[in-house]
């Protein structure tokens, strides 16, 4: 473990990359605890710690920011809304003929739709943080006039956008998924409070939930490595004057195409209610009854949305028509099935077959150790810091950013590190 760290860390690309990511990350954490103007972050907190609405129906939202939005602070919202805005460009992808001409434009078109997704973002923001205001506000932990008012619904529309802008720098010129880190590290903002609260529990809690965490992650790690490995053969074939010599290889397809993204899509369509009960407050007793994160709507929902999208995501990552088409183009096929039509049928049915046991791993991993923990006993500030949907990002994030990593070292003639 320690030599592959030295050798990533004396690659001086790979070294501005992890240094660069880390120094944004820092931001972020420091941006968390900086209130927004005229808040005072003492009542909220102790309105999210009195065991109230706020300690339940917005745990969930609060964890993804990283306890920023029980301290209200400029990145109080986190970057739920820009998952948000792009879980809704990409459905409404598959039903507007515009915009699926875009995404088959490549790079250009991509640029558009990415500029949609950003001016969503604001938007969704900007009505989320109003709702968030007026919450407060009418719970008499936010003392603030309409000037005020104003105010910290454009700072925390503000920090929002910072937030993607941060995001998609660490893409660029960082390490990993630039929004899936700042999940990642919200999330482990959140890990110590349920360590202590495990420490502090019962010997049941103290015993069991271990093992479930390890599960989780042997289950995590399992899964998001297998492959199915579809041989292709490459024949001889003339470029320019030269004779190219076949050979065999192989297309892998990961029991997992789709990652944690699923989880992730997930969680922000089912943190949507709860943000739109705050404009209706008749509504409230509703969304509290049937969006509680440990309750067996909420989490047969949550599961039904990981199987679907999933499917989705899978089908926006992989397209067999593109890839039989790719292969024939370069003389490629697969032993015993014709190349073209009968090529993308062959893996469209692989495919569609490998991501149902795939899926459904994604929702029995997020789902099932909640279930454990609430019919365990164990806390709540346990099951929401250390449940499976947070292991589940945490161990899938991480996984794929050390995939990264392991390609560039990989270009540089190293062995790698995750043999």
């Amino acid at each position: 473990m320690f030599s592959w760290l030295s050798n990533a860390w004396r690659v001086p690309e790979l070294r501005r990359r992890v240094l660069f990511t880390a120094m944004i990350l820092a931001l972020y954490r420091l941006g968390s605890f900086m209130p927004a103007p005229g808040v005072d972050s003492k009542q909220i907190q102790d309105f999210f710690g009195s065991g109230g609405r706020g300690s339940s129906i917005l745990g969930l939202l609060n964890l993804f920011s990283g306890s920023a939005l029980s301290r209200f602070s400029i990145f109080a919202l986190g970057i739920m809304p820009y998952v948000t805005a792009s879980i809704i460009l990409q459905l409404l992808t598959v039903v507007i003929p515009k915009l699926e001409e875009l995404q088959k434009e490549g790079e250009a078109g991509m640029a558009k739709i990415n500029q949609y997704t950003r001016y969503l973002t604001v938007a969704l923001a900007a009505a989320q943080s109003t709702g968030y205001a007026f919450l407060f506000k009418r719970e008499g932990v936010l003392t603030a006039n309409s000037g005020r008012l104003v105010l910290i619904i454009v700072t925390l529309t503000a920090g929002t956008t910072a937030l993607m802008w941060m995001g998609e720098l660490i893409t660029k010129r960082g390490i990993g998924n630039g929004i899936s880190l700042l999940i990642f590290a919200s999330i482990l903002a959140t890990a110590p409070a349920g360590v202590v609260a495990w420490y502090n529990g019962g010997p049941m809690e103290k015993l069991f939930f271990p093992l479930v965490a390890i599960g989780v992650v042997v289950a995590v790690v399992f899964i998001q490595e297998g492959q199915r490995r579809i041989p292709i053969q490459y024949a001889k074939q003339m470029v320019g004057r030269r004779m190219t010599s076949g050979g065999q290889t192989y297309m892998p397809l990961r029991v997992n195409m789709a990652g944690v993204i699923p989880v992730i899509f997930a969680a922000a369509v089912l943190a949507f209610p709860p943000t739109i009960a705050e404009f209706f407050p008749a509504t409230q007793s509703f969304v509290n009854r049937h969006f509680q994160p440990t309750s067996w709507g909420y989490l047969l929902f949550e599961a039904f949305l990981i199987v679907v999208f999933t499917y989705f995501y899978t089908a926006v990552q992989f397209n067999p028509v593109d890839q039989a088409d790719n292969l024939r183009k370069y003389g490629g096929y697969i032993p015993g099935i014709r190349p073209g039509p009968p090529t993308a049928q062959y893996l469209d049915r692989v495919l569609t077959r490998l991501t149902l046991p795939g899926s459904l791993y994604l929702a029995a991993v997020a789902v099932l150790p909640s279930l454990f923990i609430r019919y365990g006993g164990f806390s709540q500030a346990t099951s929401r810091a250390l449940g499976g949907t947070s292991v589940l990002i945490v161990v899938g994030v991480a996984l794929d950013t050390m995939r990264q990593m392991e390609s560039q070292m990989m270009m540089r003639s190293y062995e790698g590190f995750l043999r």
